[in-house]
């Protein structure tokens, strides 16, 4: 396949699993919510992420995508109410418009650069990519990252909000015993 066939992959699954799992007013906060997007990324990084570059400006860049992934994860997570559920005691997650909003900008703006690096740009990126002694695998990478590492924030924002909530749980039903 062509990096762009794999980047429009990787957003298109990262954009409908992340959705379809965290969409609405109250969503349980399960085991499998927690491990399925690990998984998907453990698929997805074998997969697309051939020989990440190790020195120089391409490294540059993919530590860029790291460094985006992890702001856009953190804004998505901030996005996400995670509370106690009033009829289960459980914690549960609620997840609307802005949430949706914010996902869909940022895998539509990297589909649109990986569109453009191949039609409407590509002159200009090989002219940057020499400049700046970057490959074109390096960008690619970059882009994977990024979706990978705000997958990753989100996953562990909620895991973290969700045990938290869980612990002082616990520690108020030791205070009233």
């Amino acid at each position: 396949m062509s990096p762009i066939t794999d980047a429009m992959i990787i957003n298109g699954v990262v954009l409908i699993a992340v959705l379809e799992g965290d969409l609405g007013p109250h969503r349980k906060i399960s085991r499998f919510r927690i491990l399925r997007p690990l998984i998907t990324v453990a698929l997805i990084v074998p997969l697309f992420l051939d020989r990440p570059v190790t020195h120089g400006n391409g490294l540059l860049v993919e530590l860029a995508g790291v460094a985006a992934g992890l702001l856009c994860g953190l804004v998505v997570a901030a996005l996400m109410r995670v509370y106690r559920s009033p009829r289960t005691g459980r914690p549960v997650s609620a997840a609307g418009f802005p949430y949706a909003l914010v996902w869909t900008v940022v895998v539509g703006a990297r589909a649109a650069f990986s569109y453009g690096a191949v039609n409407w740009f590509p002159a200009q990126l090989i002219q940057w990519c020499t400049t700046h002694q970057v490959t074109l695998a390096a960008i690619t990478d970059g882009l994977i990252l990024m979706a990978v590492t705000m997958v990753l924030v989100r996953t562990l924002g909620l895991f973290t909000r969700a045990t938290r909530l869980s612990a002082a749980a616990a520690q108020t039903q030791q205070v009233n015993a």
